[in-house]
Formats: C-alpha cells, structure tokens, sequence
C-alpha cells in the first residue's frame, strides 16, 4: 500500500476485530429476532408457539450447518493476518455483496404480501443463527486473550 494512503487505512488490532464481529452478528440476529417476536406477537393465534418453535428449528439448523462454517473461516482468515487488520475484513469482500442482497430479499419480504407470521420463521431462524454463531467469535476473543501470555493473537 502507498505510505501516504496507509494512514487512511482503518486498521484494528485482530482482537479487537474478533470481537467486533462478535457484536455485529448479535446485534443483528437480536434485531432480526426482534422484529420476528414483534410480528408473532401482533396478533393472537394458536399457531404464535408452533411457529415460533419452527423459528428456532431453523435457527438451529442455519446455525450448525452453514453459519459455523462461515464464522470458522472468517476467523481463521483474520487470525493468518499479520499485524493489524483493515476494520471491514472480518468479511471477505465477496460477503459483502452476499449481505447486500439478503438485505435487499428481506426489505422485500417485508413489504411483499407474505404473511409476517410466518414471514417470523424466517427472520428467527437467520436472527437466532446469527446470535448463536456470534458465540463462537466471542469464544475465540477470550480464549486468545487468556491463552496468550504475551497479549499476541
């Protein structure tokens, strides 16, 4: 990198990262969570509890089948970097774009006709599986952080 842009560049310590991204992914899945307990809660049915249940099926199987993978990697690319780390690459760049769209399908979903009750699933299912993925980043920050001696990740 060009010395005079260098200053420019939004450089964090990897542990610092670690942990923001642990943040990121739980203030989402709560806020995603949070819409979904808006939506079932809205209005009385008999069904409020077998589709929150089905949220959370989902949730479970989002969360160990795919977002496990992804925060795995995501850590181990941050943990091979030497020194510090630009602040938006707890993602690799191509995430970003994948984030963009989800972003977009949910807006979408939010204002199509789809029920919001069930519309619930999906946003526990995502929001709980980022919640519970959020763990593992928060995992590997303490461990690093009292496994270290030095203080080095």
């Amino acid at each position: 990198m060009n010395p005079k842009l260098s200053k420019y560049d939004p450089a964090v310590d990897k542990r610092l990262l670690i942990i923001l991204s642990g943040v990121i992914w739980s203030a989402v899945g709560i806020m995603l969570c949070k819409l979904a307990y808006g939506w079932i809660s809205a209005e009385y049915t008999r069904f409020q509890l077998l589709l929150a249940l089905a949220g959370i099926c989902l949730a479970l199987m989002i969360h160990h089948f795919g977002f496990l993978k992804l925060v795995n990697r995501n850590i181990d690319r941050i943990l091979a970097k030497k020194g510090k780390v630009c602040i938006f690459g707890f993602q690799p760049w191509k995430s970003y774009i994948i984030i963009f769209i989800m972003i977009s399908m949910g807006t979408a979903l939010r204002q199509s006709s789809v029920s919001k009750q069930f519309l619930s699933i999906i946003y526990i299912g995502f929001g709980g599986a980022m919640l519970l993925s959020s763990f593992r980043y928060y995992r590997i920050f303490f461990k690093n952080i009292f496994s270290n001696t030095g203080g080095q990740m």
